[in-house]
């Protein structure tokens, strides 16, 4: 049968926590009741509600009962009768507070009992002293439960120095006075006890009363209860009640069921109040001579069971310690005497004691005691181990945690330094980060000499042990008592002085001793994390370094139950990143794939209450040391309930609490300013939302906070990060603070613009304007005010509700904006990617231009990937476009033409629309992929926003390039068919005149009635044709003047340089141009470049020059090969795109350009190509001579005549000469056309040709692999001619097996014959008269696919008396045969020469794609990375040293080992001819090439490739350079060739 016990616990849904007590994560977690005000109606919601307002300490928790919150309906019906509201029992089911309170404690672990004493106390809500168990008859002294409950006071011996009493209220040495009932009383006990404790002016409810909402309510398990609570006196006369700190009990129940708990208060108390109306005169319970307490006795005259006699018979037992309430006292005098007879008791209490000294005496009573669980005093044994050996606690640090004090400060300048380069002086760069590097291994060797103290050992066991909370806990109460003393009064005393910033230096001072005061469980955290953090620079297999290899784990371990991780050591300034880091990856294997987290930070200035208010959202308690403000950042988990992660979308949030940032007075002092920028930076960096603590006082301070927060912000948004903000303004007073404060926030928020726009002059992103550009704000909602936490004076002012309501509202508030979060740390190992990424940049001085993040590449690269799959499928839409549309050009105007359009330039036009129509159409197709892509929730799209415009212009600028190219090439086409209209007209008239001769000749032939043999018929023909050429007049065919065409071309293009630019062209013939190789002879410009070229030397220039002249030499011979080998006629647009290639190249280097360089080059290459086009164009009109043409076909024409004249069938051979001449040609011109586009394909499905990064990063692996000198060399030197043949290469690899290439073969050849084969069927099914209208009906079917040569097609009509239904069987037959001479023709050809056939060449296709837009760093000469055409930025993953670009030491002639990288962070200079030779910052390099994005290398390793390379061929490259070889940094020649290629991996985001 169930205990009364177990049914209220079944009643308050508490039945599950009996035997598995409610743990601190499951109150904490957020769930669904996180964001609902309604308790509902059901009993069983009753316990949990009271814990929701508790944890948000809300003075109204205890106001919980269903039965207030019912309204019933039917009960306020009209019919409603009056009376019944006299009769009408209260039959709804409540709780007594007390009930719940007990229930709560009874079925809560030792950490949650803690949380609900302490929060309870906040509230001046009296606590559980002595617990009673109805089922057990046991009660339990909550000495655990009340351990973490701190008072601060100020006793009448403090009142003079101001100073104030701190200590841990179990440990107080205080007089008790105790409240108890026996039997029956008329008085309220709990009431008076709070009237005597409360000030008229303020009246609280310290002790649940009958009078209270359902104090009335009969108690089911409460009866035994001891209450404990204390009146503190703040050292105001006027103010305090009693002048002496004093602990009150109040029994619940009567003394005569509860002798144990009476027995328990008479030993401990100084005085015990006994509350009765019913006495009887042996009452011995009241005169028992073992109790220490003064008992007294309290009556009230007005009960009907009073009893003046018996009351006499006792009062010479009590010593007449008794106190009437007679009829004429009202409850006001008998408060007062009661008060009188506390302090009289007060003045001299007799017995003084602390909670922890009542143990012995529970023990005796057989009263438990909750310490006396195993864990708790395991937990307390190991934390006593540690703690009891402390005396002085700054040299217990310096001497216990060696690994954290100044070893660690060094490091994180060294750190920093690496970054900064602050002190670098007139050193080689790569030689101070060598020796600084060094310097950080030195140090980590340091730490490593230190063996692991005794204490760090007792402490790694004690948390790795099952009791490690309670050891936790113990150690931080230990070493808070250890340090509160001390640090309480330096506190004071820093909080005094900083009023008066005058006296600086006494602050700074105070300051350090805090620090060197201060030691909590978080410095043990930290030495853990250093020595960690040291072992992994001991080799892999030395023991020491894998016997600590666990600890992350442990680390992790203690996160998920709730214990909070120091992300940045606030005394140092830094973050253990490697520490951190696996910390998080262990947290992320303990609990994926359950691994989503949301992220709150709060920021503000010190001592604004930001831990509190923490504390009150979120029920989290950060391990900070007392006295102390948090230093540094800490992070801790709290879980989503399962039935809440649809809502967040994360399985845990992870609350960051800061330090406070520092007024800038105080920050000048200890220069923090740096420090509060870098926290600032990082939480707001890592945060989704970011609560912004304000304290209304002081708005200058607030000001200057605000600033930091704003820069923050600010370089969130270039990282891609919109972080949204929640503003905090705490201690509002007024109730209409929301409306009054409008103006404020109008004030607040243009204040925020200004220093918005502040901001982004000094972080040079002038763009931004306003607060809400850089974050999501709202006016309204973005602002919360809280009033004041404490509702009167302290220490026994309880928590303001208004504070607990707000703050409440804020959580709600926060969390829909959670809900709404696209989080950028989707999951903690994203998490720990920000954190590396954030403080690397911060380590920076300039974070904007030097932040780089993994995920931000990742998305950077999926953005190039998916623009590059676009830009393809668009490319190659329009190349087959244009192929079609050429197809349609060359057979206009013949049978084989598609349209009824008869001028050539009107069809030009309509195909130029058509152009247009298609671009369009591709061209909104891109855009619209591309929004869709920023649409999408995954891939941290919003990361790349600052990109979108980028590819936006780029798609335009692809429609623009693609349009200018496709209408040069149809104008080109109509051109070229325009210049054969004549041609072919002669033809056709000439072949017509043949025909009409050959048939004359067969009538005369007939005529003559004599058979004839083959000889004379081959006489006849062979008259016949000699007499017929001679009447038809062939004109000589007129050949251009290429050169001409050329020279006025050139001369187009150089006009606009100026009058100097001609006068240079026309002193040498374009003809005498182009005859010998290229080579550069500067004249008179030497003085001029040496002045602007410090470091590089004069010969070194002119050798770039001859490269770049060398490299566009090159573009330019494979653009006139390509043109040669499609066999055409020249046209003016082939010069013209030479001309653009040289001028995009030569806009394109940064080398110190002169106009004759210019002109000479142009000369050069026209000439050369003048040359060449002039040979194309005489054998394009030798080709399509017509008398050359007719001569071609004599023999065929012979073979025609002796056929007709000897009635021979036709159509086999008919057949195949249409095969043969016609189809056969046209097919084997469509696979070629095709097959570049599929090779292309076919090579972007390898990861190299991804994206350009990807390309880079698989060119400089197959380079280092090959380790050869002259590789690397033609590879930096010749970049473009290196890329161009290493893709030849890679194409050659892929397709030089037969079978590669033969599946696009077939495939292309069988779309063909299908379509042959379908145009057969359809010209049969016309039925036609004539096989010359059976052909034409065949090549206009196929008019749109095949270019069917006119002239063949002219010469296969001639005496064409073939059968049709014959012929077309004929013709299927040819087919096959075709088909099969083709695949045996396509096989016998080598890939290479197929290569010079193709109409796209895939080497171009790719080297596009991959070389991107061609520009180079403008030190390092390295290639731009960036993705799409038209981006605004170019940037370069992986920067080399200037040595490998010829840079040397004007000096010594050395080559440079300075990378650009790392030039761009120190303070050296350049000039050049961009500076005008005059110096510059490096720092302020963007001054000068505004276009160029030169981060900090990534990490310190990411140079490690070229570094390895030049430290490797040092001397190869200054022999090849003509200088002196590099002094190479000591670090340089340790890294390995497997560091070089891991470096790589890092620097290109390859995972």
């Amino acid at each position: 049968m169930e205990t009364e016990f177990e049914s209220l616990l079944k009643s308050l849904g508490l039945e599950q926590y009996h035997k598995e007590k409610l743990s601190l994560s499951k109150i904490l977690q957020i769930d669904e009741k996180t964001m609902t005000d309604d308790p509902g109606t059901f009993k069983s919601n009753a316990s949990l509600y009271f814990l929701k307002k508790l944890m948000v300490v809300n003075v109204t928790a205890r106001a919980v009962n269903p039965a207030d919150l019912i309204c019933d309906d039917e009960s306020m019906t009209a019919d409603y009768n009056f009376e019944d509201r006299f009769n009408s029992p209260n039959d709804t089911e409540v709780f007594n507070p007390l009930d719940i309170i007990t229930a709560l404690f009874l079925c809560s672990d030792g950490f949650v009992q803690q949380e609900l004493a302490l929060k309870m106390s906040m509230c001046q809500f009296s606590v559980p002293l002595l617990l009673p168990n109805c089922d057990t008859k046991q009660s339990t002294l909550m000495l655990w439960a009340m351990r973490d409950i701190v008072k601060k006071y100020r006793p009448p011996d403090l009142s003079a120095s101001k100073a104030f009493k701190e200590e841990r209220i179990v440990l107080s040495e205080l007089p008790m006075i105790s409240f108890v009932r026996l039997g029956e009383c008329s008085l309220s006990k709990s009431e008076i006890l709070n009237k005597l404790l409360s000030n008229p002016q303020q009246y609280h409810d310290t002790f649940v009363h009958h009078n209270m909402d359902c104090g009335d309510s009969p108690r089911k398990i409460s009866d035994g209860l001891i209450e404990i609570t204390w009146y503190l006196p703040c050292g105001n006369k006027n103010m305090d009640i009693f002048s002496e700190p004093v602990a009150i009990a109040n029994l619940r129940g009567d003394i005569a069921a509860h002798e144990t708990q009476f027995s328990f208060l008479c030993q401990t108390s100084a005085a015990v109040f006994v509350f009765s109306d019913q006495l009887e005169s042996e009452c011995k319970l009241l005169t028992n001579k073992n109790h220490k307490a003064k008992i007294f006795l309290v009556g009230n005259q007005q009960s009907k069971s009073f009893n003046p006699d018996v009351l006499k018979k006792i009062a010479n037992t009590l010593n007449n310690n008794i106190i009437i309430k007679n009829k004429q006292t009202n409850d006001a005098d008998f408060v007062k005497h009661l008060r009188t007879t506390v302090r009289s008791v007060l003045t001299n209490p007799g017995m003084k004691m602390s909670i922890e000294q009542m143990t012995d005496i529970a023990h005796e009573l057989g009263i438990s005691i909750d310490e006396d669980s195993p864990e708790c005093k395991a937990g307390r044994k190991n934390a006593d181990a540690i703690t009891a050996e402390i005396e002085d606690t700054f040299k217990f640090k310096e001497k216990q945690f060696p690994l954290q004090g100044q070893i660690w400060k060094e490091l994180t300048f060294l750190e920093k330094e690496e970054f900064r380069l602050r002190k670098l002086g007139s050193e080689d760069i790569e030689n101070y980060k060598s020796n600084l590097k060094m310097k950080k291994e030195e140090q980590r060797r340091k730490q490593n000499s230190h063996d692991m103290s005794d204490f760090m050992n007792c402490f790694i066991s004690a948390i790795s042990s099952k009791e490690r909370g309670y050891f936790l806990k113990w150690m931080q109460m230990n070493l808070d008592n250890l340090s509160r003393i001390k640090l309480s009064s330096l506190r004071e005393l820093y909080k005094e002085k900083c009023k008066d910033s005058e006296n600086k230096n006494k602050i700074n001072e105070i300051d350090q001793q805090l620090s060197n005061s201060s030691l909590g469980v978080e410095h043990f955290f930290r030495e853990m994390g250093q020595i960690y953090e040291a072992s992994l620079y001991l080799p892999e297999t030395d023991p020491s370094r894998q016997e600590l290899q666990h600890l992350p784990k442990l680390c992790a371990q203690l996160l998920l139950d709730g214990f909070p991780l120091e992300l940045v050591d606030g005394d140092a300034s830094n973050i253990p990143l490697r520490w951190v880091s696996d910390v998080l990856s262990e947290l992320n294997d303990l609990v994926s794939p359950k691994n989503k987290i949301l992220v709150v930070t709060v920021l503000g200035v010190q001592s604004t209450g930001k831990s509190t208010l923490l504390n009150t959202m979120f029920g989290v308690q950060f391990a900070v040391s007392s006295g102390r403000c948090t230093r540094g950042a800490f992070m801790l988990l709290i879980k989503v309930s399962e039935d809440f992660k649809k809502d967040l979308n994360c399985d845990f949030v992870v609350i960051i609490d800061t330090e406070g940032l520092k007024s800038p007075e105080l920050a000048q002092l200890d220069n923090s300013h740096e420090h509060d920028n870098e926290l600032a930076t990082l939480v707001v960096g890592l945060s989704d939302v970011t609560i912004i603590n304000i304290a209304m006082e002081n708005s200058t301070e607030m000001k200057d906070i605000l600033q930091i927060v704003v820069h923050a912000f600010l370089r969130m948004k270039k990282v891609g990060k919109k972080p949204k903000c929640q503003f905090v303004h705490q201690n509002v007073s007024d109730v209409s603070a929301h409306e009054k404060n409008r103006r404020d926030r109008k004030l607040l928020l243009e204040q925020l613009n200004e220093m918005t726009q502040a901001a982004a002059k000094m972080e040079k992103k002038e763009e931004n304007k306003n607060f809400t550009d850089v974050m999501e704000y709202n006016l309204d909602t973005g602002n919360c005010y809280i009033p004041g936490l404490w509702n009167g004076n302290p220490p026994m002012a309880p928590v303001n509700v208004g504070y607990s309501e707000t703050v409440y509202e804020l959580k709600k508030n926060i969390i829909q904006l959670l809900g709404k979060c696209e989080s950028t740390s989707n999951n903690i190992l994203e998490f720990r990617e920000w954190i590396n990424s954030l403080w690397t940049a911060v380590k920076h001085e300039n974070f904007i231009f030097s932040f780089r993040n993994s995920l931000v590449a990742d998305a950077y690269m999926r953005l190039c990937t998916e623009y590059n799959k676009w830009e393809w499928e668009f490319k190659k839409e329009m190349y087959t476009w244009v192929t079609n549309a050429e197809t349609r050009i060359f057979n206009f105007g013949t049978v084989a033409a598609k349209t009824e359009i008869s001028e050539l330039r009107e069809y030009l036009t309509e195909l130029k629309s058509e152009a247009t129509t298609e671009l369009t159409k591709w061209e909104t197709m891109m855009l619209e992929n591309l929004n869709k892509y920023f649409e999408q929730a995954e891939g941290h799209v919003y990361l790349v926003e600052r990109y979108r415009e980028d590819f936006s212009n780029s798609i335009k600028s692809l429609r623009r390039q693609t349009e200018s190219s496709v209408c040069d090439q149809l104008t080109a086409a109509a051109d070229m068919k325009q210049g054969l209209k004549e041609l072919d007209k002669f033809r056709a008239t000439y072949i017509k005149e043949i025909e009409n001769a050959v048939c004359a000749l067969i009538d005369e032939c007939r005529k003559k009635q004599v058979k004839m043999r083959d000889k004379e018929l081959d006489e006849s023909f062979k008259k016949m044709w000699a007499e017929t050429l001679d009447t038809l007049s062939f004109s000589a065919q007129q050949t251009s003047n290429i050169f001409t065409s050329v020279y006025h071309q050139l001369l187009t293009n150089l006009s606009p340089k100026g009058r100097h630019a001609c006068e240079l062209l026309s002193k040498k013939s374009l003809h005498d141009c182009g005859l010998e190789p290229f080579k550069y002879k500067p004249k008179g410009i030497k003085e001029k470049a040496k002045k602007a070229f410090g470091l590089i030397k004069w010969t070194d220039l002119v050798k770039a020059k001859q490269e770049i002249a060398e490299s566009i030499i090159s573009a330019c011979n494979d653009c006139v090969s390509d043109k040669i080998m499609r066999k055409n006629n020249y046209h003016d647009t082939h010069i013209q795109e030479i001309l653009h290639i040289i001028d995009e190249r030569l806009n394109k280097t940064d080398v110190y350009k002169d106009i004759e360089f210019e002109v000479s080059l142009k000369q050069h290459i026209c000439g050369s190509a003048a040359r060449k086009f002039q040979k194309m164009h005489e054998d394009f009109i030798q080709e399509n001579d017509p008398y050359r043409c007719l001569q071609k076909n004599k023999d065929k024409f012979c073979e025609d005549f002796k056929d007709v004249f000897n009635e021979r069938d036709q159509c086999q051979k008919k057949a195949e000469e249409f095969t043969d001449q016609c189809l056969k040609p046209a097919v084997e011109d469509f696979v070629y056309r095709s097959l570049g586009l599929d090779i292309v394909d076919k090579m972007l499905t390898r990861e190299e040709f991804s994206t350009r990064m990807s390309f880079q990063y698989y060119i400089l692996l197959d380079l280092i692999s090959k380790s050869d000198f002259e590789i690397f060399q033609s590879y930096i030197c010749s970049y473009e001619h290196y890329v161009k043949s290493w893709i030849a290469d890679r194409i050659n690899q892929r397709f030089s097996s037969e079978s590669a290439l033969c599946e696009f073969e077939d495939r292309h050849l069988q779309s063909c014959i299908d379509r042959i084969n379908a145009a057969i069927k359809k010209a049969k099914a016309e039925k036609t008269d004539s096989l010359k209208t059976f052909a034409e009906n065949i090549c206009k079917e196929l008019g749109d696919k095949l270019v069917i040569s006119q002239d063949a097609l002219d010469a296969f009509m001639v005496l064409n008396k073939a059968d049709q239904e014959q012929f077309a069987h004929w013709l299927k037959e040819c087919l096959g045969g075709m088909t099969e001479a083709l695949r045996n023709n396509f096989k016998d050809i080598t890939f290479e020469t197929k290569l010079t056939h193709l109409r796209v060449k895939p080497q171009n296709e790719l080297f596009n794609r991959v070389i991107g837009c061609g520009e180079q760093c403008p030190f390092c000469k390295i290639s731009c990375d960036a993705g799409g055409e038209a981006h605004t930025e170019h940037f370069a993953a992986l920067h080399r040293p200037k040595g490998l670009g010829r840079n040397r030491w004007d000096d010594s002639q050395k080559l440079t080992t300075d990378i650009c990288s790392s030039a761009v962070i120190s303070d050296k200079r350049f000039s050049c001819s961009d500076t005008k030779g005059e110096c510059h910052p490096y720092k302020d390099y963007r001054t000068i090439y505004p276009d160029w994005d030169i981060r900090p290398d990534v990490s310190l390793e990411a140079s490690d490739y070229w570094k390895y390379v030049m430290n490797k061929y040092n001397k190869e490259f200054a022999e090849a350079y003509d200088a002196e070889p590099a002094d190479i940094p000591d670090s340089w020649s340790k890294i390995t060739e497997e560091q070089a290629k891991e470096s790589l991996k890092e620097s290109f985001y390859i995972k």
